[in-house]
């Protein structure tokens, strides 16, 4: 993702200063080097269609840790389009690029982007068509990733399955916590096993978005998994915002997923226009959790709500 968003500033530059077409192709053979040390290192396991973290021990083979988190769903974020009339005015980076990925072809290497049939622009992702529509299977599965508030840290697979592995004789273990801590481990904050991160699901959005600006209405995927309905990505980056957005929405009673059990509290007439921007949210019921002011980085929702 680094890589290609320095790519694509170089190149955004370069259109009006050509030096930096030596920065564009430095930064999309960066990523192009990323990109198969990912696919073709054992980090995508075959048989679960998923990205996991993979442990190298002294005197053992390396093993996967099987664990479906947004570890796994991080490699959605790394995608870029490059239209044609770009191409037109960087000819030196064109050059380049067509050699480096003749090169790799020739040498049957890894290979990290694909042109539009009609020639007008080239995705760069790390995941080719079969990979994404795998990944995105799991993302939105109401039983795995997705709720009613947007995209789990953690699948709700482990809230009945929870994970263990054995290291040297030292027994590990995570579960689906998807709100406030149950475990003593890291000062007591297991946030990340569960609850809905806004910074993550906005990357997810913006991924997911630049994928279906691409691909169109030729490529469209079951959302919500299992519900018989089909969307381009596009209309899946859409149903993502909605579902981010709701948490802060009123319903018919005055309540906002938001403030969980102290709704009340916020329906006074004094209190009503107030939100808290908090640091994450239940994975379940959407109540918002820890910090309540983290406008950091819940502030994106503002930029959700525009998109919708």
């Amino acid at each position: 993702m680094y890589a290609l968003n320095m790519m694509d500033i170089a190149i955004e530059i370069a259109t009006s200063d050509d030096s930096f077409e030596d920065s564009a192709t430095k930064f999309y053979e960066h990523f192009i080097m990323i990109a198969e040390a990912l696919n073709e290192l054992g980090l995508w396991n075959e048989d679960d269609k998923f990205f996991y973290d993979v442990l190298s021990l002294n005197d053992q083979p390396p093993f996967a840790l099987k664990v479906r988190s947004i570890v796994g769903l991080a490699p959605l974020f790394a995608v870029s389009i490059i239209k044609k009339e770009q191409l037109d005015k960087l000819p030196d980076f064109e050059k380049r690029m067509n050699w480096f990925r003749n090169y790799r072809i020739k040498n049957n290497k890894y290979l990290a982007n694909k042109q539009s049939n009609n020639e007008a622009s080239i995705l760069f992702s790390l995941l080719d068509e079969e990979k994404l529509k795998q990944l995105l299977e799991k993302l939105l599965d109401e039983e795995e990733f997705l709720s009613q508030g947007g995209v789990r840290a953690l699948s709700k697979y482990y809230e009945k399955n929870p994970y263990h592995v054995s290291i040297e004789g030292v027994d590990f273990g995570i579960h689906y916590d998807p709100g406030d801590s149950t475990s003593n481990l890291f000062g007591g904050n297991s946030n990340w096993r569960g609850p809905v991160w806004m910074p993550i699901n906005y990357l997810i959005i913006k991924a997911i978005d630049k994928y279906g600006a691409f691909y169109g209405d030729t490529l469209k995927v079951e959302c919500p998994r299992g519900s018989g309905k089909y969307m381009n990505l596009t209309e899946v980056a859409a149903e993502l915002a909605n579902r981010i957005v709701h948490i802060f929405q009123k319903d018919e009673n005055n309540n906002r997923l938001l403030y969980g059990d102290y709704s009340w509290f916020y329906k006074q007439p004094e209190n009503e226009d107030l939100l808290l921007f908090h640091e994450y949210f239940h994975g379940d019921t959407s109540r918002g959790l820890g910090a309540s002011h983290q406008t950091g980085w819940t502030a994106a929702i503002v930029n959700l709500i525009r998109r919708i």
